[in-house]
C-alpha cells in the first residue's frame, strides 16, 4: 500500500556530525532534516478561503482545502523557515482529517525545532498509531527515541522501517540504526548497518563518517583512510573529515600527509559552512 505522502515526503533523518576528539573519535546527533516536499513552488503562500465571484453563487464559499493540500502548504512553509505558519496549516490539516499522520509528523518536527521534545514524541507516536506499518513514521519515532536517551529501544523501530517494502529511503533507516547501535556499544551492528546503507547509496556521508570513525577507533587505520577519503571526495571542506584524516595520517606515521590536511583545515574561514546541503 503506498504511503500517505502523495504531495510530500516527510522522512526525518539523523545526520552524523562526526566530531573527533584528540585521542579517539565520537559521534553525535546534529540536526533533524525534513526531505523537501514535492509540492509545486508557490504553495507555501498561506491558504485562505476562496469565494465564487462568478455571480452564480454570490458569496458562496468554494470547497474547503483537503488535508493533503494543507499539509503540502505547511511543509513548504516549514522549508521556508516560517514555522508559525507551518504549525497553523498543519493544525488545520488535522482538523480537516484527524487521521493525517503527515500533519502530525510535521508538527513533531516543528516541536523539535522549538525544543519541545515531549510534544514531538507525542506527535511521532500519534502518526504511528494512525499508520502502524508506515516505514517513514517508524524511522522518525526511532530518531526521537535515540535522541532522547533511548537508543536501545530505537533499534526495533528502524527494523520496522526497513520491514516496510514501500519505504522510499531504507539507507536512511540503516544509517540511523548504525548511529544508535554505536551509542549502545553494538559495534558489529553499527558497522553492518552502515555498510548496507552504502550499498544502497555510496555517497551517504553520515554512513561514511560513521565507518571512518569506527575503523579509526578500532585501530584499523588503512580502512579508516579509505572511508575518510570517500567522505572528503563528497565534502572536501568538512572539518570533521579533515581532522580525522589528519589523525589517521599521524597514526600511520605520514606527517607530510597530516600537514597537508592541517593546511586545508587552516584555510577554512571560521564559521564557514563546510557540510554540503541536504539534497
Amino acid at each position: 500500500m503506498p504511503h500517505k505522502l502523495s504531495s510530500l515526503r516527510l522522512a526525518a533523518a539523523l545526520l552524523l556530525a562526526g566530531s573527533v576528539l584528540a585521542t579517539t573519535a565520537c559521534s553525535k546527533f546534529e540536526r533533524l532534516t525534513i526531505v523537501r516536499p514535492s509540492a509545486e513552488r508557490g504553495n507555501w503562500e498561506q491558504i485562505a478561503p476562496t469565494y465564487d465571484v462568478s455571480g452564480k453563487g454570490k458569496g458562496k464559499k468554494a470547497e474547503p482545502f483537503t488535508a493533503a493540500q494543507l499539509v503540502a502548504s505547511a511543509s513548504a512553509y516549514y522549508e521556508a523557515g516560517r514555522f508559525d505558519q507551518a504549525k497553523q496549516q498543519a493544525q488545520q490539516a488535522i482538523k480537516a482529517d484527524p487521521a493525517s499522520g503527515d500533519a502530525h509528523t510535521l508538527l513533531a518536527a516543528i516541536a523539535s525545532r522549538s525544543g519541545d521534545s515531549a510534544a514531538a514524541g507525542d506527535h511521532y507516536r500519534k502518526a504511528l498509531e494512525l499508520s502502524p506499518t508506515n516505514g517513514a513514521y517508524a524511522n522518525n519515532y526511532g530518531i526521537w527515541l535515540c535522541g532522547t536517551g533511548h537508543a536501545q529501544e530505537s533499534l526495533a523501530w528502524f527494523d520496522k522501517a526497513l520491514a516496510d517494502s514501500s519505504y522510499p529511503t531504507p539507507a536512511t533507516a540503516l544509517t540511523n540504526a548504525g548511529i544508535c547501535a554505536r551509542q549502545v556499544g553494538q559495534l558489529d551492528r553499527a558497522e553492518a548497518s552502515w555498510r548496507q546503507a552504502l550499498v544502497l547509496d555510496p555517497n551517504l556521508t553520515p554512513a561514511l563518517s560513521g565507518l571512518a570513525n569506527l575503523q579509526f577507533a578500532g585501530g584499523q587505520y588503512f580502512d579508516a583512510r579509505a572511508f575518510v577519503q570517500r567522505w572528503l571526495a563528497i565534502a572536501p571542506k568538512d572539518t570533521s573529515a579533515l581532522q580525522l584524516a589528519m589523525q589517521i595520517e599521524q597514526k600511520q606515521g605520514d606527517n607530510v600527509a597530516a600537514q597537508r590536511y592541517l593546511l586545508r583545515l587552516q584555510a577554512i574561514p571560521p564559521g564557514a559552512s563546510t557540510v554540503p546541503p541536504t539534497p
